[in-house]
This record gives C-alpha cells, sequence and structure tokens, in this order.
C-alpha cells in the first residue's frame, strides 16, 4: 500500500479540511454523474441535435471542474494525481485484454443475433446521429476521445476524488465498494435506455462495469498511480466502441 494512503487510513483526523465540507463533496461526488447523465442523455433528448451538444459540454464541464474547485476553494487540502510511475501498467493492461477478448468473444457467440441487441443497435445509431456522429471517420474520433480523453478525466473524477476522498474517512474496502457502485450507476442509466430497466443484458453489463470499478479503485490504491488504471480503463473503453461499430458501422458507411 502507498505510504500516502497508509497515513490517510492510520489518522484522518489529521486533515486540514473540516468533516461536512468533505462528507458534502463526497456526496456530490457519488451522485453528480448519474444526474448529469439523466439530464443529457434523457432529458435533453427530446431537444434538437445542438441542443443535446451544449448540455452534453455544460454538464461534462461541470462534472470535471467540480472536484477541482471543491478541493482547492471548499476544502483547500490539495493533493495532486500522482501519475509518473509504472507500476500497475502490466496488470492493468493484462485485465482489460481479457475483458475485452471475453466480451468480444461471448458477443460473437451468443449475443449478436438477439434481437435486443438489433433493437439497442438502432437506439444507439440514434443517439450517435443526435450527436452528429453520422460517417465512420467521425466515429473513430468519438471512439478515440472516449477511449484517451474521457476515460482520463474519469479516472481522475472517479479514483483521484471520489475514491480519494472516500479513503479519507473509511477504510479502503468499502471506499472501494461504494466508489465502484457509484460509478456504475450513470452507466446503468444507459444501459437501461438501450436494452430496457428489467433486461438481463442491462444488469449483467452493469455488475461487469462494477467489477472494473473495483479493480480500478483497488489498482489505483495498491500502486498510487493514476497511469495503470487509465491505461486499463482506456483499453476497455476502446474494446466497447469497437464492439459498437460491430452494431451500428453499416449504417454509418450508407
Amino acid at each position: 500500500m502507498p505510504k500516502e494512503w497508509m497515513m490517510d487510513a492510520q489518522n484522518t483526523s489529521e486533515s486540514r479540511a473540516p468533516a461536512a465540507p468533505r462528507w458534502l463533496g463526497i456526496a456530490v461526488g457519488l451522485a453528480l454523474p448519474s444526474a448529469i447523465t439523466w439530464g443529457y442523455f434523457v432529458l435533453a433528448a427530446q431537444y434538437s441535435q445542438g441542443t443535446q451538444q451544449a448540455v452534453y459540454l455544460a454538464v461534462k464541464v461541470f462534472q470535471f471542474t467540480f472536484p477541482l474547485l471543491w478541493v482547492c476553494f471548499v476544502l483547500r487540502d490539495w493533493t495532486a494525481p500522482r501519475w509518473l510511475s509504472s507500476k500497475g501498467l502490466l496488470l492493468g493492461a493484462g485485465f482489460s485484454t481479457v475483458v475485452v477478448a471475453a466480451g468480444w468473444a461471448v458477443f460473437n457467440a451468443a449475443l449478436r443475433g438477439l434481437p435486443i441487441f438489433a433493437r439497442a443497435s438502432e437506439l444507439i445509431l440514434e443517439k450517435v446521429a443526435a450527436f452528429g456522429i453520422d460517417a465512420p471517420w467521425k466515429y473513430a474520433l468519438l471512439a478515440l476521445f472516449y477511449s484517451l480523453v474521457h476515460s482520463l478525466l474519469e479516472e481522475y473524477y472517479w479514483r483521484w476524488f471520489v475514491f480519494g476522498q472516500l479513503r479519507r474517512v473509511m477504510p479502503s474496502g468499502p471506499a472501494i465498494a461504494i466508489a465502484a457502485l457509484a460509478f456504475a450507476a450513470h452507466h446503468v442509466i444507459v444501459l437501461a435506455i438501450y436494452f430496457g430497466p428489467s433486461s438481463p443484458a442491462t444488469w449483467l453489463l452493469s455488475s461487469a462495469v462494477v467489477v472494473g470499478g473495483l479493480f480500478w479503485a483497488w489498482l489505483y490504491e495498491r500502486t498510487g498511480s493514476l497511469l495503470g488504471p487509465w491505461l486499463s480503463h482506456l483499453l476497455i473503453d476502446a474494446g466497447i466502441f469497437w464492439i459498437g461499430y460491430d452494431l451500428v458501422g453499416s449504417s454509418l458507411m450508407k
């Protein structure tokens, strides 16, 4: 365990920040992604393409600036994310390689022809079209952005901020579990739109997201670096977009 985490676990009372603002920041951090996902993915879906894009940009900027603003100006307890370590890179890459390979194999062997995936393909195509994605090269750019940039921002948000703040007020086990469940919550909203809220696919895939959240928080705890979780996260996101293109790519080429 990194020395910094051991010090947090042994004496959280030494933190300069009062308990109430820290708990409030944790509560907002846990709930905010689900709230904004509901906003841009569900509520804004009835509006024009431009409105949806503007709403998405606004809520994402707010989400990813909130941790910096809260830590710097409310808690005044800044601890920079730790990056420059190769610890966990091989483990993270290995985990993601296994997950992506298994997902691709299961999709091709058992899921590709199911009616629920045909319906999901239509909804995914509608959603990407609403964001102006109407050609393979635009889909590739979207995949590149999410795999490289958005995954990095999510690691900073979920592992450095949410898990990091939880780790200051509780042991690692509960902190990892709570952060992973909250990380999966906003994915449940997206999956429920595509597959239906009562579909086994929604809850099976959501469970897989929980496993990813558990692993990445554990890896961050173990190594003290965001680099390993980020590499692992971006590889899985790339795999998801790979499967997504298999579902909608032929329609984008029309």
